[in-house]
């Protein structure tokens, strides 16, 4: 009777956790109204092949993680000959030469020795209609990233850990591409120990895409500036994207944080730059970003001064922020600095761009440093 009496308890339970499981809470901002698996019945692989075939498949899925699926060392390794541009030091990244990178770009760099787990090189190809999300703290995917790749879309990512892509390397890996895709959201997400880039927005158009609450974690004992700080971190420049980077934590990252240009109409709201030994924001030729509501804490600099080519609004203060009221339907937020070289941008010029979009709200910077930091990343929804 007891045994009987305790399985039917458990039976309840696992129900209870079943019923329960899924995404939680909305996208805000451009990709508002992304569904992912709706309401599929939850699936929770056990394997790395059955996590391949759910993320892959052409039947809408919420995708349940409850453990970590470890790729490195699933494909073998390689050797060969590299380069190291940024130096032989031990804390220097160096490059792989993929695509004859380093023959190419980098003749003239010293040749070293590489050997890199194949695993990390290509992400995980995921469809559409998928939603990926980890159960507390335990969803992780070591030594490979996710691939949201031609024409997939409505897609949502949350509250995983993706981690260990050959972080010695240059072209060691990507932990999230999207490219040519459309409604996805990034939520809840941490990246560490990425080799490359750890969110990439390819050329092709991303359309409407959501970055939200997310921990970039750039410390590294590698890095291309060779300090611990990683400098791939965030790259936008798809031709056609409208992104919503909102209440992130981004962190010992040393450039391209983010990297825009393409034609990206970037509302970079309420984010927490922190320790960034060199620059937050590279505004490249077809960059629109607004930046408003964030705190820049021990970051060099704001904006790479020496690359600016778009156009870029640093919400700078309360008048002249009032003109997004017309377009993102609030006044913007100024942003809060301190340790870091700010940077004055006021060109309203795209501000029509916003216009009829979905726009995530803004509050003050006053309360962004210490709200994101408790909310951002795995294991805090």
């Amino acid at each position: 009777m007891k045994s009987t009496i305790f399985l039917g308890a458990a039976l309840t339970a696992f129900a209870k956790l079943a019923s329960g499981a899924g995404v939680t809470g909305a996208a805000e901002g451009f990709a508002r109204g992304v569904t992912g698996g709706g309401s599929a019945t939850p699936v929770y692989p056990s394997t790395n092949a059955e996590l391949v075939s759910y993320l892959g498949d052409s039947s809408p899925r919420v995708i349940i993680l409850t453990k970590t699926f470890d790729f490195t060392g699933t494909q073998g390794t390689t050797s060969g000959t590299g380069c190291a541009p940024w130096g032989t030091g031990s804390a220097c990244q160096v490059a792989i030469n993929q695509n004859s990178w380093c023959n190419n770009y980098e003749p003239n760099a010293p040749k070293v020795s590489v050997s890199y787990d194949n695993a990390a090189i290509l992400g995980i190809t995921v469809g559409s209609n998928k939603s990926l999300v980890g159960q507390g703290s335990a969803g992780v995917i070591r030594g490979k990233g996710l691939r949201i790749v031609s024409g997939a879309s409505n897609v949502i990512i949350q509250n995983i850990h993706i981690t260990n892509l050959n972080p010695r390397y240059v072209w060691g890996g990507d932990a999230i591409t999207l490219d040519n895709t459309d409604m996805v959201w990034i939520d809840h997400v941490k990246t560490s120990l990425i080799g490359r880039q750890h969110i990439v927005l390819g050329s092709n158009p991303s359309r409407r895409v959501t970055i939200s609450n997310n921990e970039i974690d750039g410390s590294s004992s590698w890095s291309a500036t060779c300090d611990g700080h990683h400098y791939w971190a965030l790259y936008f420049t798809g031709s056609n994207d409208l992104v919503t980077l909102k209440g992130n934590y981004i962190h010992h990252t040393s450039g391209r944080s983010p990297k825009v240009g393409g034609n990206t109409l970037l509302h970079a709201v309420n984010n927490y730059w922190y320790a960034n030994s060199g620059h937050a924001f590279e505004v490249d030729s077809g960059a629109n970003i607004v930046v408003e509501g964030s705190v820049f804490q021990n970051v060099d600099l704001m904006v790479d001064t020496s690359s600016v080519s778009g156009k870029i609004f640093t919400s700078p203060n309360t008048g002249t922020n009032a003109a997004c009221s017309a377009y993102l339907g609030h006044t913007c937020q100024v942003n809060a600095f301190g340790s870091t070289t700010s940077y004055v941008g006021s060109d309203t010029s795209f501000f029509p761009n916003f216009s009829g979009k979905n726009i995530a709200s803004a509050s003050s910077a006053s309360s962004v440093q210490s709200s994101v930091q408790g909310n951002a990343g795995i294991g805090k929804i």
